[in-house]
């Protein structure tokens, strides 16, 4: 029974590092016997998977954005750099006055993507099924890359 006392080995700084090694394992089996253990959640690397794909005349860019509303979602596109961000608040209103227990949630997420020869114009996002779907057209920029002999 000596093995099941709770005893957290990650008060040990202000620092998350990740599943990096087994003491992180342990750190995360100390907190799921702790009672705050959902309130401790990896909030640094909570965040939504985005794929790119490219081909000749565009970028397809698929953001996985699971029970996220349209009005959420901010897209902007400044210089070749695409930034996805999401806000959400989670507020339940109940009409029961004798609350022992209540919570609120707000969270926050965004991913930067650097598209060079992305245009401004001609983007189409759209959401469907909780995946954000965007094409982002490609323009023509000329080849400034030079080939250096060596001597």
């Amino acid at each position: 029974m000596a093995g099941l006392i709770p005893y957290n080995r990650r008060n040990r700084g202000l620092v998350d590092r990740g599943f990096g090694d087994f003491s992180d394992f342990y750190n995360m089996m100390d907190d799921f016997f702790n009672d705050g253990w959902l309130s401790r959640r990896f909030f640094p690397r909570d965040t939504f998977k985005v794929d790119v794909q490219e081909n000749e005349s565009e970028y397809l860019i698929e953001a996985e954005l699971p029970g996220v509303e349209r009005e959420e979602i901010n897209i902007v596109m400044n210089e070749g750099r695409m930034t996805i961000s999401v806000q959400r608040e989670e507020n339940i209103k109940e009409e029961k006055k004798n609350y022992v227990h209540r919570e609120r949630r707000f969270s926050s997420m965004s991913r930067s993507l650097y598209l060079d020869d992305a245009k401004s114009t001609g983007i189409k996002a759209k959401l469907e099924n909780g995946v954000l779907s965007i094409k982002v057209p490609k323009e023509n920029k000329p080849n400034k890359s030079v080939k250096i002999d060596i001597e």
